[in-house]
């Protein structure tokens, strides 16, 4: 069979290429690498509102997702655009990478053509790419536990937040769990941002220790919400909103009210049914940026509980140089083998 020809699409005032547009990238659904530079076209305007200036990591599946995957962090030297721009970001290693800093709708769709399913954007705007942002809450079910779980904790995280004074803006991660995005001040680095997380995901548990975790560990877990404070440490990012994700459903991480999140299920939003969404309901991330919160409460608990509870640091990423305060960095069950030795 002929390979179909390519075709061009008017985004703005640019002109992108979408080059074999019939090669199939959902294969259980049909959908084809036309059908998701589409979706992302559909959603360009409210998707670019949010991910303007963020500099973003792309997961791309040229051949679909059935061929391989890769994550790109790193915009090539040559044969791009010269509209396409970028911002410098830092490693935990301390190695500095130019990735995609979109600008403009165009930036999107360049990256869909070349073969991004899931867009990773950073907490933070550039130039302040030291500074997030965002307080990102990762409501993660594990095994045993479900999306209906991810709704209760949810629930209560919102109180949670209140008492903070803060406003959250909930949205479906397009699996399991429940992202929660908190704008912020950029006045605190990485290291103060993810503490105020902990502090967060501390009182969070104490609400309700039955259901929720904060344990990094995961044979200490259970079957429980897992709080993933480690989503605010640098490097760390989760799929941004209206992104696809890289599911056989070809699901949506979309964002929902908080009234809407008892009634509905992760497979409600997938890459069919979210256009249509969002020509009814709106952009319901829309006023996100209206207020800038302020830490200084969650930062207040983290140095009660470091003061009145001896709770100090948390387990960083396996990949990270090791951190200051940083308890020791191994398993549990490995730690209490190596103490029976040594006794």
């Amino acid at each position: 069979m002929p390979k179909a020809p390519a075709l061009e699409y008017e985004v703005g005032n640019r002109s992108v290429r979408l080059s074999s547009p019939d090669k199939i990238y959902f294969p259980e659904r049909g959908y084809t690498k036309q059908d998701v530079f589409e979706y992302y076209l559909a959603v360009s305007e409210p998707m670019l509102r949010y991910m303007h200036d963020r500099p973003t990591m792309l997961q791309r599946f040229p051949d679909g997702l059935d061929g391989e995957m890769f994550f790109q962090k790193r915009v090539p030297a040559r044969g791009v655009p010269d509209w396409i721009t970028t911002a410098e970001i830092k490693f935990p290693s301390g190695r500095k990478a130019d990735e995609l800093c979109p600008k403009e709708p165009a930036a999107l769709l360049w990256a869909a053509q070349m073969g991004t399913i899931v867009y990773h954007p950073w907490p933070v705007r550039a130039p302040a790419t030291e500074n997030p942002d965002e307080l990102r809450i990762d409501l993660d079910p594990q095994p045993g536990t479900d999306f209906a779980d991810a709704v209760k904790v949810a629930g209560l995280a919102r109180t949670v937040l209140a008492d903070a004074g803060l406003v959250g803006f909930p949205k479906t991660s397009g699996g399991r769990g429940i992202h929660i995005y908190v704008r912020i001040k950029p006045d605190w680095p990485f290291v103060e941002a993810r503490r105020a997380a902990i502090a967060f995901a501390r009182e969070l548990e104490r609400r309700d220790p039955k259901l929720i975790t904060t344990a990094w560990w995961k044979e200490e877990r259970g079957e429980q919400v897992f709080i993933d404070y480690n989503q605010m440490a640098r490097d760390r990012t989760i799929a941004a909103p209206y992104s696809l994700r890289a599911n056989p459903r070809a699901t949506v991480s979309t964002p929902v009210t908080w009234d809407e999140l008892t009634q509905v299920e992760p497979n409600d939003f997938d890459l069919r049914t979210v256009p249509a969404r969002l020509a009814e309901v709106g952009d319901l991330y829309g006023g996100m940026d209206d207020v800038r919160h302020d830490l200084g409460t969650l930062l207040e608990w983290w140095d009660r509980d470091e003061r009145d509870r001896k709770l100090g640091e948390m387990p960083y990423p396996p990949d990270y140089p090791k951190m200051p305060g940083e308890p020791m960095r191994v398993q549990p069950s490995r730690a209490k083998g190596s103490s029976s030795e040594d006794d």
